[in-house]
């Protein structure tokens, strides 16, 4: 059965290979339009006058920031002909036709016949609009006419948009913050990596042109039941009150550090997106000198451009599935607590899933 998409339908996550990743995750496109087009094969003559469009009267339309452009083929051959062409325009290639069939473009695997369609999504990755590709001049008139209205990203509500998050001021006492900063300085940090699915495995990324911060972890079991009785008693009655969850469990004791020097940042991202770390529930960002440091906000890409930033001591508490990134530190260092917290029954999955965790890392910097 051919899928159909409505407006206001989520789109499916997935993971493809692309014209600029070997493995572009689609759910951190978030936080701008999207036109996504399934176009089968260029060779196509319909698919050949949508492409002329895209790369021609359209393309001024792309600049990542509001508006990009995704183009799928299943064709080996594309790879060789179609080129992305940045800001903006950018192709998966789903050779095994995973992502097509997954979409309805396809019925199953083995039938040749390809339904070309054009979705166009909002921040929040979800479908404004459905355009059937063929014939391609009305499909062209009737996304140019689209792209043209549509209005800023903070604007695509109608209304003004936050964050479904809780801010606790509070939690941490400033000598506490302090003394958790002394930590740091005294054992200095590593860098820090980020988790990825490769083969069905967790494994360590490191890569800075997609996050760039130093962790020093805490090992005293002094200071981590510190920081769990200041958890425990001032922020979790907070959770449960904002989120109806009881938080039992808290992963990850760290003092993170982002430096101006290196423009320290985290690119948009979700933390619970592999096996390995599918039980977090809620991810924690305490601040620990807020008044010390110029950028290195948290910003919520499919809910607009607003930052945020809890106060020395206070804590921003957030979904692990919603999209965030840590926006460059531009002055001074800017240290912070980070925590994850889940239950008992998201332990199980924990446990469940430690086989699929692997010891390798992956270093993309050298």
């Amino acid at each position: 059965m051919i899928k159909t998409f409505y407006p206001g339908d989520p789109a499916p996550h997935f993971a493809c290979r692309s014209s600029n990743s070997n493995l572009f995750h689609f759910n951190t496109a978030g936080g701008r339009y999207i036109v996504l087009s399934f176009l089968g094969t260029s060779t196509h003559p319909e698919m050949a006058a949508v492409l002329d469009y895209i790369y021609g009267p359209a393309s001024s339309f792309f600049d990542d920031k509001k508006i990009c452009f995704f183009g799928l083929s299943v064709d080996p051959n594309d790879e060789k002909i179609l080129r992305q062409r940045l800001p903006g325009i950018r192709f998966f290639w789903d050779f095994d036709k995973e992502v097509s069939l997954e979409f309805g473009a396809i019925e199953n695997k083995q039938n040749n016949i390809y339904h070309p369609f054009t979705l166009v999504l909002d921040p929040l990755l979800r479908v404004i609009a459905n355009i059937p590709i063929t014939p391609a001049k009305t499909h062209n008139e009737t996304l140019d006419k689209l792209l043209a209205s549509l209005p800023t990203i903070d604007d695509h509500a109608g209304v003004k948009l936050n964050a479904p998050i809780l801010i606790v001021p509070r939690v941490f006492e400033p000598e506490f913050c302090q003394m958790l900063i002394a930590k740091y300085q005294e054992n200095g940090g590593e860098e820090s990596g980020f988790m990825r699915e490769t083969n069905g495995q967790t494994v360590g990324v490191y890569d800075n042109s997609f996050k760039r911060r130093s962790d020093f972890n805490i090992q005293s079991p002094e200071l981590i039941k510190a920081t769990q009785q200041r958890i425990r008693r001032f922020l979790l009655p907070e959770v449960k009150r904002a989120f109806q969850y009881d938080a039992t469990r808290m992963e990850r004791y760290l003092v993170a550090c982002y430096n101006s020097e290196s423009g320290g940042f985290f690119r948009p991202h979700r933390d619970n997106t592999t096996k390995g770390t599918a039980h977090r529930r809620f991810a924690v960002t305490l601040n620990l000198n807020a008044e010390e440091f110029e950028g290195g906000n948290l910003r919520f890409p499919e809910f607009g451009t607003q930052t945020y930033r809890a106060p020395t001591g206070g804590a921003v508490v957030f979904s692990c599935s919603l999209l965030h990134e840590a926006t460059p530190v531009t002055k001074g260092n800017r240290y912070a607590f980070l925590p994850f917290l889940y239950d008992e029954d998201a332990a199980k999955i924990r446990e469940e899933n430690v086989t699929f965790i692997s010891n390798e890392t992956i270093n993309l910097n050298t």
